[in-house]
């Protein structure tokens, strides 16, 4: 549920650029695999989930600085319904999400949590465990990188 309140927050705040601004987190393109299923589909893409992240550039090292931005929106807008190890509070605990769930599906489902429970499996799967969808909390592109990097933090990446 953490996972949701955090993706949630992302999508907030994220709406408000034109199409003419370069998103520093989208990369052009995206893997052949990617590019295939959105081919297939446009719509949806089951890998990626529902939103405009498809090719997240993450550093093997940790960005510190961003970690500790993304740890301020996570005491904001998502501790009332995650905590930092796997139990469930209203969401799921984030021990270890980023192991489960990409850069891409973290930050589409925090940025767009609406069409992400109505469209993706894994988003309804959580929707089934915890019975509560996950509010729209308005964060924005940065604060998604922010919260991801500091998920990935507490995943024990230095």
């Amino acid at each position: 549920m953490y996972l949701a309140v955090i993706c949630s927050i992302l999508a907030a705040c994220g709406g408000n650029s034109s199409d003419e601004e370069k998103n520093p987190y989208v990369m052009e393109g995206g893997s052949p695999e990617a590019q295939a299923a959105a081919n297939a589909n446009p719509s949806y893409d089951p890998e990626r989930g529902e939103g405009k992240f498809s090719n997240v550039d993450i550093s093997p090292k940790l960005d510190e600085a961003m970690a500790t931005n993304g740890n301020k929106v996570y005491e904001v807008k998502c501790t009332s319904c995650h905590k930092l190890t796997d139990e469930k509070l209203v969401g799921p605990g984030w021990k270890d999400v980023t192991k489960r769930h990409t850069a891409e599906w973290i930050m589409n489902f925090a940025t767009n949590p609406d069409v992400m429970l109505d469209k993706d499996p894994q988003a309804q799967a959580q929707l089934e465990i915890c019975l509560v969808r996950m509010p729209n909390q308005n964060i924005s592109d940065d604060e998604a990188r922010a919260v991801y990097e500091f998920m990935r933090k507490n995943d024990g990446v230095n």
